[in-house]
């Protein structure tokens, strides 16, 4: 038998549906949201009130990402925790083809990030319960290229169907992802995850082994400066994509749908082919390299979005994007399960890093956004720019920290 519980050569149980959940679950999770910033244009906020609501989304993402992780690593029920948690996100983004008034649109935003917030992990935790460490990268790899390809897909899709029939094609879009990503995961038998794998207990420990305290969120320190990067990271990220689609649509330069739909579409086709370098020289070089191109590729967006506010400018701005966020979405969870691996408390520390990316995710719309208005765009380009270079300062300066982690073998 092998570490999958099938026979050598033979593909493990439920790999199949988790590749398809990956695919289809990006769309399902993230509803309207990218769309939203121009839904709101068109009926007449300002850029600063619409980065304000996607803090109120990204606050009560901060708030439960790390209890959710702990409910991941503590909980049998990983399939149903992310069928449920679709359900929640598609229904709460109905709530913004209700209502445009300010209010009913950031409950809608808080109830999206509070359901979605344990997706992530519980996904991650289920491919370490499935594949155990040692095939853990090669299968995140995976999971992150389906994911980003089902991105790009739904983006596609949703800017067409958008500039056909209006948003609420694409809210009825997302329900169809939804349904196939909650079949999929409930399609995964539940023998083929081990729960003792799944939160990053010693393989070589005994039933009666205990997790570690939550004390070594606070008193790890490669797990300390990778969440100081990405929150540095994200403070500078989080907002680029939806102010440089206000910034073209402003200018007059394109459609308001499909312009959105093409930007998600051009960064996910890279996130797909970044996603599988990075599952590659995290297995060769380690992944402390792969995280220092993703950090240096962002001041390089900065600069090209603040000089291009055109409807072409989607293409290299939004490469530099996948390249960025490609990389991460493999590097990131692996690192962590590497850092954090015997200590029964990997999917809390993926709900600690994503808290911290969270907090600059959460301020970063709302300071773009009133950057752009009172500055202009390009200043507000300049300047998240500017800001994720302490990511890249950060990373340099503890790589001796990081170094046994990032290392190229668990």
């Amino acid at each position: 038998m092998s570490e999958h519980g099938s026979s050598p050569g033979s593909e493990p149980p439920g790999r199949r549906a988790l590749q398809t959940l990956n695919f289809f679950m990006a769309d399902m999770q993230a509803g309207v949201g990218p769309f939203l910033g121009v839904w709101l244009l068109a009926h007449g906020w300002q850029s600063g009130a619409i980065g304000t609501v996607m803090s109120c989304g990204g606050v009560a993402g901060v708030l439960m990402t790390t209890p959710a992780g702990a409910w991941v690593d503590a909980t049998p029920h990983k399939r149903w925790l992310v069928a449920i948690s679709g359900i929640c996100t598609v229904l709460a983004s109905a709530g913004i083809l209700l209502s445009q008034s300010f209010w009913p649109v950031a409950i809608s935003q808080v109830a999206t990030a509070i359901a979605g917030a344990s997706i992530v992990p519980a996904v991650a935790g289920i491919t370490l319960g499935m594949f155990r460490q040692s095939g853990f990268n090669r299968q995140l790899g995976i999971n992150q290229a389906y994911n980003h390809a089902g991105n790009a897909v739904g983006a596609g899709l949703s800017g067409l169907l958008g500039w056909m029939y209006g948003l609420p094609a694409v809210f009825w879009l997302a329900v169809a992802f939804g349904i196939v990503s909650i079949v999929s995961v409930l399609s995964i038998p539940p023998r083929a995850i081990d729960d003792r794998a799944a939160r990053g207990m010693r393989e070589s420990a005994g039933p009666g082994d205990r997790a570690s305290g939550f004390s070594v969120l606070v008193s790890c320190k490669p797990l300390l400066v990778l969440a100081a990067a990405l929150a540095l990271f994200h403070l500078g990220n989080a907002a680029m994509l939806p102010l440089y689609g206000l910034a073209v649509v402003a200018a007059r330069q394109g459609n308001p749908a499909a312009l959105v739909g093409a930007t998600i579409v051009v960064a996910q086709a890279t996130m797909v082919l970044a996603s599988l370098i990075a599952m590659r020289v995290a297995g060769t070089r380690g992944y402390w390299l792969v995280l220092l191109i993703s950090f240096a590729a962002l001041p390089v967006r900065g600069l090209v979005a603040a000089s291009l506010i055109k409807s072409w400018g989607i293409f290299p701005v939004q490469i530099l994007d996948g390249i960025g966020a490609g990389l991460q979405s493999v590097a990131v969870p692996g690192l962590v399960a590497r850092i954090l691996n015997g200590t029964g408390r990997i999917n809390v520390g993926q709900g600690a890093v994503m808290t911290s990316q969270g907090i600059g995710a959460a301020l970063s719309p709302a300071i773009g956004g009133w950057i752009a208005q009172t500055n202009g765009y390009p200043a507000a380009f300049l300047c998240l720019g500017a800001l994720a270079l302490g990511s890249l300062i950060l990373w340099i300066r503890f790589a001796g920290t990081l170094s046994p982690a990032s290392a190229k073998r668990p």
